[in-house]
């Protein structure tokens, strides 16, 4: 996890060290001083806010009485709006208002979240009766019940996109050095997955096994410890203002060239391209952009009301709306070029969020018994892809990586490890589909076809850590590739967008996976609400056909690859 965390730091700027600043008098905030509020606060977040997230699907059913593949599908749309709302909140921060804003904004939306989650559980008012079994007659929430629960959950999607991504940036914000920054990222990625672990066991259990009520306030307890515990360090904090945002200057491109497209190339003689700093270059000479996606070149080509020249102050010109820098432009193509095999990576974000939906299904009716008196929470048992997770990439870092560079001569690149990655994915897939293959096999030997939806299966609740296991073994290798991929491949200034783009994967995946489901749900008879009556085999079959066409796809994309950075090995 080292790496990932180095990976993620790159809004951070280099800035002088802490010594330096202080000696200097010019500042004393920063260093590691500021670790305990961030981390601290971060504890609090990441335990609340992933605890309530895998227990939802529980709570829709047993305490709204919501169909459970519905239930399946809404919190999918949530696990996707956890994933998709960060990037607008770092957007915001790095674009206009800072770090500390968002973040202590979206602490208290968090705050306000499980209020109202609090009172949706301790007043009966705010949900439907009581239902001993989940079944047709059980009568489902009124309007304004799911108004209150549904402006919590929206109110903890809005929160976390403040809080999520920020926070790592802010807590780098802290250090003026790159060593300083990468140690602050293994302390980040240690304290974070302890809070998603905390979260998916501890909060889950007293949810599902003691009250729900008292699962909600304890996690607005820690949120609002979080967020105090965030104010307290406000004085030692280093804040660095906002720089403007960088994709105003990728939307200038795109407008310069549309502009400038009736204008005939041929006609203009040679053509001379602004680059900036009083300098411009010929189509033939060094500075001039890539021949590649020709069209956008326009934005940066001269033409006789453009006017190329830095201001009078000697300063660099402000790129306008009709004229850009070279560099503006291949920022562009290189954001364009990705896209190929960014789009490779959405089937792959739908296959577990297909698994995670189902899985949690398949777990409310399997033998969940863990000696006499301890049940496994449903919820819970998605930790086991999270285990998998982090327990392989040590391995993979210390041990898989290093043979693999002593047998080829060079460290398996990004691509490969994305590649491995999807080849995995598949395996877990066909694992998924014969354990529940064997899961139904048991149903029809004990008579369970004809069984309620509540009747359990007297089979393991542990046969799913096989699928589990394997899908996040998969994780491990295409999830840090992704994000290591994108943070070589893009520009500079648009690193920001780079270290979302592999969460934006994933948001799209849990998406999609609620269209992929209910489109099973219309043409075929595979997912009626009860488990025992469903086809969840044929479901995984179908997902691990199209993750391997879709691995075709990658490899297509790899192939046709053209890298940015010339020290990244070619591969596929």
């Amino acid at each position: 996890m080292a790496d990932a965390g180095t990976e993620s730091s790159p809004r951070s700027q280099p800035k002088p060290s802490d010594q330096e600043g202080q000696a200097s008098g010019e500042t004393k905030q920063g260093g590691w001083i500021t670790l305990p509020f961030i981390a601290g606060s971060m504890v609090g977040l990441g335990l609340a806010i992933n605890g309530t997230t895998s227990n939802l699907q529980i709570y829709l059913i047993k305490e709204y009485h919501v169909e459970s593949i519905d239930a399946a599908q809404i919190a999918n749309i949530v696990r996707g709006s956890l994933n998709f709302l960060p990037v607008a909140g770092a957007i915001l921060s790095d674009s206009y208002l800072g770090c500390f804003p968002v973040i202590l904004a979206g602490a208290a939306i968090n705050v306000l979240s499980f209020v109202l989650f609090t009172l949706s559980a301790a007043l009966p008012s705010l949900r439907p009766p009581h239902c001993p079994a989940p079944s047709a007659a059980c009568q489902r929430g009124t309007a304004g019940q799911l108004a209150v629960l549904y402006a919590a959950v929206s109110l903890l999607a809005i929160g976390t996109g403040g809080t999520r991504f920020n926070v790592a940036t802010m807590g780098a914000d802290q250090f003026g050095g790159a060593r300083d920054q990468d140690t602050f990222f293994n302390w980040y990625f240690v304290f974070l997955y302890a809070s998603f672990l905390i979260g998916d066991t501890a909060i889950v259990y007293i949810q599902d096994g003691v009250s729900w009520a008292l699962g909600f306030a304890v996690c607005l307890a820690a949120t609002a410890f979080s967020l105090v515990l965030f104010l307290l360090g406000t004085r030692y904090y280093r804040m660095p203002a906002a720089k403007g945002s960088p994709y105003s200057e990728l939307a200038r491109v795109v407008v310069a060239a549309v502009r400038k497209a009736p204008v005939h190339v041929g006609a203009l003689g040679p053509v001379w391209y602004y680059v900036g700093d009083n300098a411009v270059a010929d189509s033939a000479g060094e500075g001039a952009p890539s021949k590649r996606l020709s069209f956008l070149n326009r934005a940066a080509m001269i033409t006789t009301t453009d006017d190329p020249m830095d201001d009078a102050s000697g300063g660099r010109r402000a790129s306008g709306w009709r004229l850009c820098r070279v560099q503006q432009v291949e920022d562009l193509k290189s954001l364009l070029g990705v896209f190929p095999l960014w789009s490779s990576g959405i089937m792959l974000s739908v296959s577990i969020g297909v698994v995670i939906g189902m899985i949690i299904l398949q777990a409310l009716a399997m033998d969940r018994s863990l000696g006499p008196r301890f049940k496994i929470p449903a919820g819970s048992i998605t930790v086991c892809s999270l285990v998998a997770f982090i327990a392989v990439t040590p391995v993979l870092d210390r041990a898989v990586f290093p043979l693999w560079r002593r047998i080829t001569g060079m460290p398996p690149s990004p691509l490969q490890r994305v590649g491995l990655g999807h080849v995995v994915n598949i395996a877990g897939m066909v694992v998924a589909a014969l354990v529940e293959r064997r899961r139904l096999s048991v149903v029809r030997a004990h008579d369970g076809a004809d069984a309620a939806a509540g009747w359990v299966t007297p089979m393991s609740v542990l046969w799913l850590l096989l699928p589990l296991g394997v899908v996040g073994i998969g994780e491990a290798l295409h999830f840090p590739g992704n994000m290591a991929f994108y943070y070589l491949e893009f520009p500079k200034t648009l690193r920001s967008l780079a270290t979302a783009m592999a969460p934006l994967l994933i948001a799209m995946g849990f998406y999609l996976s609620t269209v992929f489901v209910d489109v099973v749900r219309r043409v075929t008879a595979w997912l009626p609400g009860n488990v025992n009556h469903a086809r969840l085999d044929n479901v995984y079959w179908t997902v691990a056909v199209a993750v391997t066409l879709n691995f075709g796809y990658f490899l297509i994309c790899a192939s046709r690859y053209k890298y940015q950075n010339q020290s990244t090995t070619v591969v596929m």
